[in-house]
């Protein structure tokens, strides 16, 4: 004990109870962190499923839009090769098919748009610079192409095709279907245009179905 100035009595803390009191807390601080632990470890699952639909590499859709490129992509211009009817084409045009030929796409774009600043209607010309766009991932650019090509030919079976295959590497399945059936009212009997897109949205629904 101890006496204030006062004159009063203070009852100090024996060693006994200082140390019960310390056992007490310890305790009432473990079982706080016990309890925190435990709810991190149960939610665990559910937190990792989440981030797993969100940004997982598995997603269906993830899946899907990255491998657009392995799909048949217009089986007319991977067998393209040049022939003698190319000489009467503008200089600029055949520059631009040679290079969608070797798969350089910026120099193709290059020529390309060369070609269509003197020939403004010309709708193969639109359809090969979307296709030059789109195999370089530029979507707007493509898609903008490839709409100028079917307003200045609604028949054009190419900028079809292309088309649809473009919507589906965006992830937009009704619409590359539109354009099959687009193709289907076109070609009347099988053509390949018609065929790629339909091998094209199969694939898409085979990925899309993992």
């Amino acid at each position: 004990m101890s006496r204030t100035a006062a004159g009063h009595t203070v009852r100090q803390p024996t060693d006994g109870t200082t140390i019960m009191m310390r056992s007490i807390l310890v305790a009432a601080v473990a079982g706080v962190l016990t309890a925190v632990l435990a709810a991190y470890l149960l939610t665990a699952p559910a937190r990792q499923s989440r981030t797993g639909t969100l940004a997982g590499p598995d997603n269906a859709a993830s899946r899907v839009t990255n491998a657009a490129e392995a799909w048949p992509i217009c089986s007319t211009i991977a067998a393209m090769v040049e022939t003698p009817d190319w000489a009467a084409l503008d200089p600029d045009f055949a520059a631009g098919k040679r290079a969608i030929g070797t798969g350089d796409w910026e120099g193709a774009i290059k020529a390309l748009t060369n070609a269509a600043l003197r020939d403004a209607r010309n709708a193969d010309i639109q359809n090969y610079l979307g296709y030059a766009y789109r195999r370089l991932r530029q979507f707007d650019p493509a898609m903008q192409h490839y709409q100028q090509a079917l307003t200045l030919n609604p028949r054009h079976r190419s900028a079809h095709e292309h088309l649809g295959e473009a919507h589906l590497a965006q992830g937009d399945l009704a619409k590359a279907k539109e354009h099959l059936a687009a193709l289907e009212q076109i070609c009347l009997i099988p053509c390949d245009e018609y065929g790629d897109l339909k091998r094209a949205i199969a694939e898409y629904n085979k990925l899309a179905s993992r």
